[in-house]
């Protein structure tokens, strides 16, 4: 089985974080560090469940479910510099990225994340691949995140391209839900990435 590109395709749309970024392992040290501090435990299975949501829902969820008096829009600015503290410690994926750039200059590009634009920016030039895009749209730039389709739907009208020729390449439940509610052509990368909970579930 390869990574392709749908014949259909006239555009492609990648998500970020564990799809063009093996970034999760960082995330989930990140939110540990964070709880640390707080004297609470992160329960790993949110990210799993939640891939693909804006910080602040990681936030929103993490302070109801630990109980915490901390503002969740606190919790995130922990977060959030702690990743970005460490964003030298994210990884590419091969097969993503591989295709990504054999795309490059044949049809428009674009990343559709959840991330916001500072963490999104910072992924994407540390792995030295933020000027191969025609656009970027993050949570900072829709009001409705996945799994509602207007990141990637923005992403479309961003290339001129209409959503039914546009493919989504995503590893995330809710960015998956968001690519079908668009009517755009799904491709799911888990099968072509490394799963970050892989080797805790053998250790």
């Amino acid at each position: 089985m390869k990574l392709e590109i749908n014949p259909l395709a006239k555009a492609l749309i990648f998500d970020l974080d564990g799809t063009l970024s093996d970034s999760l392992p960082v995330h989930i040290a990140s939110w540990h560090a964070v709880c640390d501090k707080l004297n609470c435990t992160f329960d790993e299975r949110i990210l799993v469940e939640m891939t693909g949501a804006p910080t602040i829902s990681f936030a929103e969820r993490i302070k109801r479910e630990q109980n915490l008096e901390i503002a969740a829009e606190e919790l995130v600015v922990l977060k959030q510099k702690e990743f970005w503290r460490n964003i030298g410690q994210i990884r590419p994926h091969d097969a993503v990225i591989g295709l990504m750039k054999n795309a490059y200059g044949k049809m428009p590009m674009a990343v559709g994340t959840g991330a916001s634009r500072t963490s999104a920016m910072l992924q994407l030039k540390e792995l030295n691949i933020d000027h191969l895009f025609d656009c970027v749209v993050t949570a900072d730039d829709v009001d409705r995140h996945k799994p509602e389709p207007e990141t990637f739907l923005k992403c479309a009208e961003l290339m001129n391209v209409d959503p039914q020729f546009c493919q989504v390449f995503e590893d995330g439940e809710l960015g998956m839900r968001a690519a079908q509610t668009a009517g755009m052509l799904l491709t799911d990368v888990r099968p072509f990435v490394a799963d970050p909970f892989a080797s805790k579930q053998n250790q």
